[in-house]
């Protein structure tokens, strides 16, 4: 009988402990989320107005792998947005339209990726997690397809809820041209 009980928990645990992984085309500004090498769905999504790149204070987006190091934003309502990390219990006013407003609020949830390439997107100035890159929910969705970010990768926010249902922390993201 334990034999037979440790078969069913290595079978369920693969099933639970599956192995995801995401690629960020920034030349088709999409997002691909895979299960087991399986490209099991694909997202819209915005990465930087200004390019791509590594330095803090550029806002750029970073290129190179990377991982999801904390998903901020469980159980928070759709549309609301964050500060500083923190919630505000206020949800945003969503632009459908083509308009980049002055405002930058990210919304409805957080995936913050830490760099995996020691002095390329981790380490010294080049640092992707001090740079607080995340790949997050926006209120400006009518630039969703473009370059519109200030470095970060943005996402719908229907897109971002279920994504962030999805994947685990630790799930690996490259991102490339």
């Amino acid at each position: 009988m334990k034999y037979f009980l440790s078969i069913y928990l290595s079978f369920l645990s693969f099933f639970i402990l599956a192995d995801y992984s995401l690629e960020i085309s920034i030349t088709e500004q999409r997002l691909y989320l895979f299960e087991e090498n399986k490209l099991i769905r694909s997202y819209p999504v915005s990465s930087s107005a200004y390019g791509e790149g590594q330095v803090e204070n550029s806002f750029k987006t970073p290129l190179g792998m990377h991982k999801i190091k904390s998903k901020i934003g469980t159980n928070v309502d759709k549309y609301h947005f964050f500060v500083s990390r923190e919630h505000i219990a206020q949800k945003a006013k969503i632009i459908h339209e083509n308009i980049d407003s002055e405002d930058d609020f990210i919304t409805t949830r957080i995936m913050w990726l830490d760099g995996l390439n020691e002095g390329f997107n981790k380490g010294k100035n080049v640092d992707s997690y001090n740079r607080y890159i995340y790949i997050h929910g926006t209120h400006e969705e009518g630039l969703i397809g473009k370059k519109a970010s200030h470095g970060c990768i943005r996402m719908l926010n229907h897109d971002v809820l279920e994504l962030y249902d999805l994947i685990p922390e630790e799930t690996t993201v490259n991102i490339y041209l």
